[in-house]
């Protein structure tokens, strides 16, 4: 087994962690437990001696202090007390007189001290009467001794003092047995915890150990991998999570294979040819409408250069390599022999840190556009036609006037008029073309506002009340209850009513009526209606009523002033609101044009 390279293992990772922890405790707990030991056995072994010393100076003053007689009897009972009484294992104990002179001693061997004088600091302090006296010493054995001395004190004298000296010798042995037990016992400890730290570990670092494995054989492709969980702990959530995250990569795999199939599916059937460049301009996908348009097969054209098979001119290339998105208009021969047109858009794929890696060039079948710009075109004759007759007509009676009619009193007021009326009706198609061209083209800002149904109405038929009054024709209006306040453009709105109240009073005859109403639709919107009883429209020209410049009867629209775009503009103001108009009529009964619009200041498109 290599050494270094298992101690970079996890499982030795923990063992030495929980070793060192339980180490690091235990020696924690050792010092404190030997110092309070040591602390204990010394604080009882000094209580003792003290304890010992201040009796011996109790007894010892009965027999200090004694003259003549007595004094050789005492001094037999000071020695029969230190020796046989008060002996202590390991101990001297001496009994000095007032002036510090061994009297006795319970040592044997320190029998020449009788007589001599101990000069001690704590028997100078004994002699002085301080009873805490007390130090420690060690001897010329080199034994570490402690030391206590005491005054004897009789008739309020101190007549002596008592002087011990314990050898610690066995205090210390009993602290050096203690610590041995305890080394064991830690020894023994961390033996054990060896042990259970390596089980431990191998619980630990086993699963983990398998979901390695497991997880390189997902690296390497096999997605149906997966874990035993075993318990709710954090090795069985991480194997509930790795469980999870295989089925989620088996679920986003598939999730990938089928979107790669969506993908396929919606390049090949797609109405644009779509061709993809890598970074050198080579082509890497091309579906199959882009091969329908340039009549090429797209595997043969894989990795050919999009400049030679969009047949792109040369000032083409500085555009690609700028990377900026464009567009270019190609012609094409059809198999059919005509001419298309192909719009072909680049657009540079960028990737993040990289920059450019691609080109996606998007291909579309612009023939049938250049035949709405055809149409559009014919909108413009349209146009010309319609402006051509009023310019005709104010020509030739500019003319007329000119030759001298300006001067006849009955046709020059007359050539004028109608003069005036054809350049007020031209005036009035460019100002409804003007209108439509900025509808078209979303210029027209809708400026929505709270507006009160019932008062734009009124007003209305205000305005239309002389004319009405003219031509005998009754208006009604009916606003139901539930109708109040709707967001609009007052002035867009006006003008849809306007146009749609001038074409029902120039079709109803006189003595007719025209009802306007107002009311809620079932879904909610304003819905407003304007109906007449005129000479209604052909069921063959409904389909057709809304276009531009569509008239049912031509020419008594044009004499009656009309630009045949009225209701074209009101179907594109009523759009702008995001709403609908309609039209029923029946031909020689009337007819009625209802639009709706929303209420709330959200509807409709945003302009």
């Amino acid at each position: 087994m290599n050494l270094p390279s298992f101690f970079r293992t996890i499982q030795a990772k923990l063992i030495i962690i929980y070793v060192l922890l339980i180490l690091i405790a235990m020696q924690l707990i050792g010092v404190y437990f030997v110092s309070a030991m040591k602390t204990s056995l010394t604080s009882n072994f000094s209580k003792d001696l003290n304890e010992r010393a201040e009796l011996i100076s109790v007894l010892a003053a009965q027999n200090l202090g004694v003259s003549g007689e007595s004094a050789e009897e005492s001094l037999e009972n000071l020695r029969v007390l230190v020796n046989n009484l008060f002996s202590i294992n390991g101990a001297e104990i001496q009994v000095l007189d007032a002036s510090g002179k061994v009297l006795t001693t319970s040592k044997p061997s320190h029998a020449d001290y009788v007589g001599t004088k101990n000069t001690q600091t704590v028997v100078s302090r004994a002699l002085q009467g301080i009873r805490d006296n007390e130090e420690y010493i060690i001897d010329d054995d080199n034994v570490r001794k402690k030391v206590v001395a005491k005054p004897v004190v009789s008739g309020g004298k101190i007549v002596g003092a008592i002087y011990i000296a314990a050898s610690m010798t066995e205090l210390y042995s009993t602290m050096e047995r203690i610590n041995n037990i305890f080394i064991s016992g830690i020894l023994l400890a961390l033996g054990l915890t060896v042990v259970l730290c390596v089980i431990l570990a191998h619980t630990i670092t086993s699963p983990i150990k398998e979901l390695t494995r497991r997880a390189t054989a997902v690296a390497e492709g096999e997605f149906h991998q997966k874990m035993a969980v075993l318990g709710n702990d954090e090795i069985g959530q991480l194997s509930k999570a790795f469980n999870y995250m295989t089925s989620r990569l088996r679920d986003a795999l598939a999730q990938n294979e089928e979107e790669k199939e969506k993908l396929a599916s919606i390049l090949t059937n797609m109405s644009d040819g779509v061709i993809a460049t890598d970074e050198t301009g080579r082509v890497i996908l091309m579906n199959r409408r882009a091969g329908e348009m340039l009549q090429v097969e797209d595997r043969p054209a894989l990795g050919t250069d999009i400049m030679s098979l969009l047949h792109l001119p040369p000032e083409e290339q500085g555009v690609l390599e700028q990377g900026a998105m464009h567009s270019t208009i190609l012609e094409n021969d059809g198999p059919d022999g005509n001419m298309y047109l192909i719009r072909v858009t680049f657009t540079p794929i960028h990737r993040r840190e990289i920059g450019i890696i691609g080109t996606i060039a998007v291909l579309q079948d612009v023939t049938e556009q250049e035949k709405l710009e055809a149409s559009r075109r014919e909108f413009v004759a349209n146009v010309s036609h319609e402006l051509r007759t009023p310019l005709t007509t104010i020509k030739s009676y500019t003319e007329a006037l000119e030759d001298g009619a300006l001067q006849d009193p009955e046709l020059g007021p007359r050539f004028t008029a109608v003069i005036q009326n054809q350049t007020e009706r031209m005036i009035r198609l460019v100002t409804d073309l003007l209108h439509l061209s900025r509808l078209d083209s979303k210029e027209a800002q809708l400026r929505k506002q709270p507006t009160s149904v019932m008062e734009m109405l009124e007003e209305v038929a205000d305005r239309f009340s002389f004319q009405m009054q003219e031509k005998e024709i009754k208006p009604t209006l009916f606003i139901a209850s539930d109708v109040d306040t709707a967001w609009i453009d007052r002035d867009q709105i006006d003008q849809v009513l306007d146009n749609l109240i001038s074409n029902a009073m120039k079709y109803t005859p006189e003595g007719g009526a025209i009802a306007l109403e107002a009311r809620k639709s079932e879904d909610g919107q304003l819905a407003i209606s304007v109906q007449d009883n005129g000479i209604g429209i052909p069921k063959k020209d409904l389909d057709r009523i809304f276009e531009r410049f569509y008239r049912v009867d031509k020419a008594r629209s044009r004499n009656m002033g009309g630009t045949g775009l009225g209701l074209s503009i009101a179907r594109e103001i009523v759009k702008a609101h995001g709403g609908t108009i309609s039209l029923q009529s029946e031909f020689g009964k009337g007819t009625k044009v209802t639009f709706t619009l929303p209420m709330d200041p959200q509807g409709g498109e945003a302009r």
